[in-house]
């Protein structure tokens, strides 16, 4: 994903309102109609983590979640031929596999639609359907909690309804294409994928407040960085041990702005999102510290805050091209 995706500059917790949901599809069967979706969000009802894990009989490929269940989960699995039961958190799904014809039913309501690359599903919190699909699938979700909708559209300065279409096979390159390539970059340091998760999921979520809602509506533009001495503070935090808290919330704290306008003024100011200054400062880091003969691989990776060598290894070479083995020896 390119690094300035991560933030909307450029483009685009409370009960969830129980105002029905259209119901879309690519395709619909002769004589089928759109009926009202009842939303019915409850304690009850499970994480969407745990609900796709019992539906799809199977552990996802990649996950990244933070304590609210909030989070991406990649997952490939067989044929689905079940009913989804209602979920604490909206669920954003892009596609990823072979084109193949699928069947939803929501109540009396039934959607045929065409799964293909580019194609985006939406199963709104609390919602419930039956799936019939005959090939196996790879697909990205994203776990999304209303309180973050609603903030986000709080913060773009988004008056308008926020309930969320439900979705069906629906053609939208943006949002899928953005959700695919987050699944591939987990770098493995908890600091860079938390702030790689928080921006992505707040500008998937204003991705959404404009195109799947309602009243889609669009953020307010707003210019202008950060003041020299608040960029300086961001700056600082980032900088700091792997220790501190590099989280989103606190940089927008510490600049006394909201998380949207934090994210979108930083990159104003440095032409890199938060998340990209910060992967771009720890590449830096790691090359000073391989220019080191006397220094392993494996201490760097520790220093660095991955979760071991190969993961290390992997995110160094998906920025440099190389290993940091091979780089290393290049250097000499």
């Amino acid at each position: 994903m390119p690094d300035g995706a991560a933030c909307m500059s450029s483009h685009c917790e409370h009960k969830l309102m129980t105002k029905p949901n259209r119901h879309d599809a690519a395709e619909n069967l002769p004589g089928a109609h759109e009926a009202p979706q009842a939303a019915t969000p409850n304690n009850e009802h499970r994480h969407a983590d745990a609900e796709m894990a019992r539906v799809l009989g199977t552990t996802p490929f990649r996950m990244a979640l933070d304590t609210s269940g909030a989070g991406i989960a990649h997952w490939k699995h067989e044929p689905l031929h079940d009913i989804v039961e209602p979920m604490t958190h909206h669920v954003i799904m892009a596609y990823n596999g072979t084109v193949q014809h699928m069947e939803r039913r929501t109540g009396r309501q039934v959607a045929i639609g065409t799964f293909r690359p580019g194609v985006v599903i939406i199963i709104p919190e609390g919602s419930s359907s039956r799936w019939d699909i005959p090939k196996p699938v790879d697909v990205v979700q994203l776990y999304l909690p209303h309180q973050t909708l609603a903030r986000v559209a709080d913060e773009a300065d988004i008056a308008a309804p926020i309930d969320l279409l439900e979705r069906t096979a629906h053609p939208d390159p943006v949002t899928s294409r953005l959700l695919i390539s987050a699944a591939d970059v987990i770098d493995g340091t908890e600091a860079l994928d938390t702030l790689f998760r928080q921006q992505l999921t707040d500008l998937l979520a204003t991705r959404l407040l404009a195109a799947h809602t309602g009243a889609p509506s669009t953020p307010r533009p707003a210019t202008g960085g950060l003041a020299p001495k608040t960029l300086l503070r961001a700056i600082e935090r980032l900088r700091s041990d792997s220790d501190a808290d590099v989280s989103l919330a606190a940089l927008a704290s510490d600049a006394g702005l909201s998380r949207f306008h934090f994210c979108r003024a930083f990159k104003e100011s440095t032409g890199l999102s938060p998340h990209a200054w910060l992967r771009q400062h720890r590449l830096e880091q790691a090359m000073n510290m391989l220019r080191d003969p006397d220094t392993s691989i494996v201490s760097v990776a520790a220093e660095l805050g991955y979760a071991s060598q190969t993961a290390f290894a992997a995110a160094f070479k998906r920025l440099t091209g190389e290993t940091p083995t091979d780089w290393r020896r290049r250097m000499r």
